[in-house]
């Protein structure tokens, strides 16, 4: 039997949606142990001066924990 988590983290790039999902997918698994899936809950972009200059995702990480004994 496993019992998993699920943590929120947020995520942001220059380039698009697709690499602000890649950069936080690889660092929430070089953080966490055992991630198992990501749910992309919101996209947002962001805006200076009617031009889009970021994207922003914020998604559901699932990780599994690890047995105490």
């Amino acid at each position: 039997m496993s019992v998993a988590r699920v943590t929120e983290i947020s995520s942001t790039s220059t380039k698009s949606f697709e690499d602000a999902i890649q950069q936080g997918v690889e660092r929430a698994s070089s953080t966490l142990r055992h991630v198992q899936s990501a749910w992309i809950k919101e996209q947002q972009i962001n805006l200076d001066d009617g031009k889009v200059v970021g994207y922003q995702v914020n998604m559901l990480i699932t990780f599994i924990l690890e047995d105490t004994l």
